[in-house]
């Protein structure tokens, strides 16, 4: 089932005629109104049975109470979904979502079933007031639809029934019950009931509050989501499952860029990169027994007799080739790396919300096998100087914007303090630290870099684990230098965490920026448009393309905005897209060596020469990578994107 709710001034709708031979009987055709309500536009799907108009009335209630609405139009819609079930089938559920309703809310109507009906609709301007969801009937997984109901689903029909297969590392989770303390710089933990936090740490403070209460549902929306919408950088796809996002060309771009940089450093630090398959069977040995040791839900798949799972991490592709290699002691730590294209986890539909946490996702991957403790002791370090670097070149500080979270056994905190008060001092700061009495998972210590949002949510980025388990899991060996065969302890390492949480990171810093009453913006290289040129009339064009070719050459985009606009707009829409640099091109600027460039980060505007302005741009660029625009040059090219 598939569902569309429009928090809406009013809604006007009139029966036109029937579109199906199954349409409802006895319909008047009088035109309806109906004022202050929330619209849901609604599809019945081929798995769909009465069993989940339930689940679909408490989404709709659940709905309602947010936006504090009383009246409810349930509208059929076919063309949310090409995958309908039947008319007899679609008709008795919507019959049925309409009469529990009724009980639940009271203020309730249905447009008619079948029919081909004109509307219109004023939805009302703000956040919440579009919601979208995709109701399944839990873990049961169909290919097809008859060929009668004119979907593009196959015509056989096979359907194979299984429980949703948790992990035991999941449901551990979610009963873990767990120690949480802070740890100073100086090594002191103390009880996080009996610590009296400062001033300056209330982001550290919200962080603790958060992951003890382990709620992750959101119940609002982000300010990053109206930001990615606004910057055309990304938005949510209807047509695909909740959690799998699009990304407009300055959004694929930043994508690029920050997947580039990452690699990059990687690379620098030993980093040996591979390719693995996204799809595994879920019954070979090491998988069935891996999954139950990792905290995630996944997507699976029937195909060929098999049951298969979207990979939900590098880990086991990594894992599965390392068990090929001939490893001499010599050759540790051996570090293979992946920046996966995708990642899957089947995430709660209530935790899925713009860029912060989604079903589909890029992920660095860096995994070091060593020789024993010690060695993993020293690589962790290394990884976290090197996550440290990588956030702050992403564009935020380690300083005012990460808090950071260790989690570890009571057996490994006590015989390794030291090192777990050399990665806190190293930080410089307080973290919070959780501490188990036995091993639920295959890790004994895990640190992360954490982002608090506006609605303080943490998110975690940058993450690394000491794994003790999955090199015999997976019958990984190397030759000691006694010459005997032994299993490698794995690190996990991401030095930025998932790219998409980098960009959410990045816009909800901006809105903090916003809301302090300063100038949001992007690390310039991360920004589409490095330079605007704006022409005054056409004859200043051929100078701007000039201009503009110069800086390209320079490894520095610049694009042209000559639409038969004022340049008043054209300035105007420069700032509204975050552009940082904006040069006015008219008949003073024809013969003249210096160009007055609008600085929109300082709020001013100078006088400077091209090859300036090309070498200040380089300077808060070096270091990074490049890509030119993947946008045309004159913006009158360019496609409207409506977001």
């Amino acid at each position: 089932m598939r569902l569309l709710q429009l928090h809406s001034d009013f809604i006007e709708y009139e029966p036109i005629s029937k579109e199906i031979k199954d349409a409802e009987e006895n319909v008047s055709k009088t035109k309806v109104r109906l004022e202050d309500l929330v619209v849901t536009l609604i599809a019945i799907e081929v798995n769909d049975d009465k069993d989940i108009a339930n689940n679909a009335v408490n989404e709709i209630k659940k709905y309602m109470d947010t936006v504090k609405s009383k009246r409810l139009l349930i509208y059929p819609y076919a063309h949310l979904s090409s995958c309908l079930a039947s008319p007899a089938t679609a008709a008795e559920i919507i019959k049925s979502v309409e009469q529990i309703s009724k009980k639940l809310l009271g203020d309730v109507h249905r447009a008619p079933f079948g029919w081909t009906k004109a509307f219109q609709i004023k939805v009302k301007g703000h956040p919440l007031a579009e919601n979208a969801k995709v109701l399944t009937k839990q873990y049961s997984v169909t290919t097809n639809a008859s060929s009668d109901i004119g979907s593009s689903c196959s015509d056989t029909t096979i359907t194979t029934q299984f429980e949703e297969k948790v992990s035991s590392a999941l449901k551990a989770e979610e009963k873990l019950q767990s120690s949480w303390y802070v740890l100073q710089p100086d090594g002191k933990l103390t009880p996080i009931n009996e610590y009296k936090f400062k001033n300056d740490e209330k982001n550290l403070h919200t962080l603790a509050n958060y992951e003890m209460a382990k709620k992750r549902t959101v119940d609002e929306q982000p300010p990053h989501v109206r930001l990615m919408k606004k910057l055309a950088i990304a938005d949510y796809e209807p047509s695909s499952d909740v959690g799998n996002m699009r990304y407009y060309p300055k959004g694929r771009l930043m994508k690029s860029l920050i997947e580039q940089y990452v690699t990059g450093r990687v690379m620098e630090y030993g980093g040996i990169e591979v390719e693995t398959p996204i799809m595994y069977d879920s019954k070979h040995p090491s998988m069935e027994s891996y999954f139950n040791r990792f905290p995630a839900r996944q997507y699976n798949i029937i195909a060929d007799g098999k049951r298969l799972f979207l990979r939900f991490a590098a880990c086991f592709g990594q894992f599965l080739m390392a068990r090929d290699f001939q490893i001499s002691y010599k050759h540790l730590p051996l570090r293979l790396y992946e920046l996966t294209h995708y990642s899957f986890r089947r995430e709660k539909s209530g935790e899925l919300v713009g860029l912060r946490r989604l079903r589909a996702f890029s992920m660095p991957d860096c995994h070091a096998m060593c020789r024993d403790l010690n060695q993993s002791k020293e690589e962790l370090l290394k990884r976290f100087e090197l996550s440290i670097d990588v956030i702050s070149a992403l564009g935020l500080s380690i300083e005012t914007d990460i808090e950071m979270a260790v989690r570890c056994t009571e057996d490994f905190y006590n015989e390794n303090k030291g090192f777990v008060n050399e990665l806190v001092s190293r930080f410089g700061r307080s973290v919070i630290v959780e501490i188990w009495k036995e091993r639920f998972f295959y890790f004994t210590l895990k640190w992360e870099f954490n982002y608090i949002d506006n609605l303080n949510k943490a998110s975690a980025l940058s993450t690394d684990q000491i794994d003790v388990e999955n090199g015999k899991r997976y019958q990984i060996e190397f030759v000691d230098e006694d010459g005997n065969r032994k299993n490698p302890i794995i690190l996990h390492n991401s030095p930025s965490g998932a790219i998409e949480r980098v960009i959410y990171a990045l816009l909800e810093k901006s809105a903090k920026i916003s809301k302090s009453g300063k100038v949001p913006s992007f690390p310039l290289w991360l920004t589409h448009t490095h330079v605007r040129l704006i022409p005054v009339a056409k004859q200043h064009v051929i100078l701007c393309e000039k201009i503009a070719t110069e800086l390209s050459s320079e490894q520095i985009r610049a694009d042209i905005d000559d639409r038969d606009e004022s340049v008043a707009k054209k300035i105007r829409d420069s700032e509204i897209e975050w552009i940082r640099y904006t040069l006015v091109i008219g008949d003073k600027e024809m013969h003249k060596e210096k160009f007055v460039v609008r600085d929109r980060n300082e709020g001013k505007q100078h006088e400077i020469t091209l090859q300036d302005l090309a070498e200040e741009i380089n300077a808060q660029t070096k270091g990074k990578p490049y890509m030119p625009l993947n946008l045309p040059k004159f913006l009158s090219h360019r496609p409207q994107i409506m977001v």
